[in-house]
């Protein structure tokens, strides 16, 4: 991997940190950029109390200077505003044992808490949850921020939309908006959908009163990604396998499926896979599809585990959130006995935010696999590199043609 993130810190400790390394020297870039992105991960119907406390905002520790990436690695600061209220339950030297304040020793079901204090020998569950809870994506966000700028630079666009939340699906419009994000952060619920929209606020809002959760189904759009990203030859390079991968990391995913996804095993082949033509009238000529186009987009811009230059299209699935305010049965770990889980501040759900999130790691996927087949220890180095191979594209049919081994159709 040529583009490398690494994130520490827990959800009521101090600060999230995040490393980022790899990319190019000379890549223009702002704190507001980054926090943008955070801003938009909190936003969403549904999200709990912790939502309206913090107000997420990036610090530069180092890698930038001046507005631009020097090529070293980058650190990030995202401070936890809670912090205060957690200082004595969360520092490095605090109180040991069963001295600790807000001990978890009731697991929730569906939560990291019972099988991470058997794996990790724990007797406190907070020493599973806190590292566990999705507070951690604030610092994915962050990084792939800085991954959507790498792509900008290239005319990549990234957005997201919910599908689906709380068993009430979005008809959503053909084509999708451009840009997509424009349009779905107007909705309280990120739908395109507005009689959705208002069933879906009705159930997030029943579900809330009755002390449950809600899942759903999100989707995310890349345009603009050039062909040939990722590889057929080896199965760690196929890029469908890196998506989903990342993607299935974020807590609470359940599933990944790219363009057609589980529908396509129900369907024929003539059924499913896109025809092939050439982009414009007559011969193939240079651009980032290398010169065809399909006629559909079930395949969701992937073929062989390489980018066809059509729309990346990737759908991610979310379990409900598993604290609950009406919790569920479990066992006390500290007497053994029969007890009701554990409740922590939570949403009722984290739907809308999953898009954000998963359009990230989506981004930090892409610009890998851009470094990857690119390379470059600046960003005009890989500029260049860039816009000869789109070129060459092209140049591959000029030069068959004028060799005679490619006929020009006749006018």
């Amino acid at each position: 991997m040529r583009l490398r993130f690494l994130t520490a810190g827990e959800s009521h400790g101090k600060a999230l940190v995040i490393i980022v390394e790899g990319l190019p020297a000379g890549l223009p870039v702002t704190a507001e950029q980054i926090d943008r992105q955070l801003v938009r991960r909190m936003q969403g119907h549904g999200r709990g109390a912790r939502m309206k406390l913090e107000q997420d905002r990036v610090e530069w520790l180092a890698g930038i200077r001046a507005g631009e990436t020097l090529g070293s690695p980058i650190a990030m600061l995202v401070p936890n505003r809670d912090w205060a209220n957690w200082e004595d339950v969360m520092a490095a030297d605090g109180a040991p044992g069963d001295l600790r304040r807000r001990r978890v020793t009731r697991p929730r079901p569906g939560h990291a808490d019972l099988v991470g204090v058997l794996k990790y020998d724990r007797v406190d569950a907070r020493d599973i949850l806190e590292r566990a809870s999705a507070r951690e994506t604030a610092a994915r966000v962050a990084a792939g921020a800085l991954a959507r700028r790498l792509l900008e630079e290239f005319g990549v666009e990234i957005g997201s939309h919910v599908v689906s939340l709380g068993g009430v699906r979005a008809i959503s419009p053909s084509p999708l908006p451009i840009p997509l994000n424009e349009t779905a952060d107007r909705s309280p619920v990120r739908v395109l959908d507005s009689k959705a929209e208002a069933e879906i606020v009705a159930r997030i809002d029943a579900a809330k009163r009755d002390g449950d959760t809600l899942g759903g189904e999100i989707e995310v759009v890349a345009r603009g990604v050039v062909l040939g990203l990722g590889s057929h030859t080896s199965w760690d390079r196929k890029l469908d396998g890196r998506l989903a991968g990342m993607l299935m990391s974020i807590p609470a995913v359940k599933g990944v499926e790219i363009g057609m996804g589980f529908d396509a095993a129900r369907r024929k082949g003539s059924e499913v896979h896109d025809p092939i033509e050439a982009d414009a009238a007559g011969a193939p000529v240079a651009g980032p599809r290398g010169g065809f186009r399909r006629l559909s987009n079930n395949a969701g811009g992937l073929e062989g585990g390489m980018t066809t230059g059509e729309p990346l299209v990737v759908r991610v699935a979310m379990k409900p959130i598993s604290t609950l305010m009406s919790p569920l049965k479990t066992v006390d770990l500290s007497t053994g006995e029969a007890a009701n889980a554990q409740s922590e501040r939570s949403d009722v759900t984290a739907v809308p935010a999953m898009g954000v999130i998963a359009e990230a790691l989506v981004a930090l996927v892409l610009a890998d696999a851009m470094l990857e087949k690119f390379g470059g220890d600046s960003l005009g180095e890989l500029r260049r590199n860039f816009d000869g191979y789109v070129a060459g594209l092209g140049r591959r049919w000029s030069e068959l043609r004028a060799a005679g081994e490619v006929k020009t159709p006749e006018p």
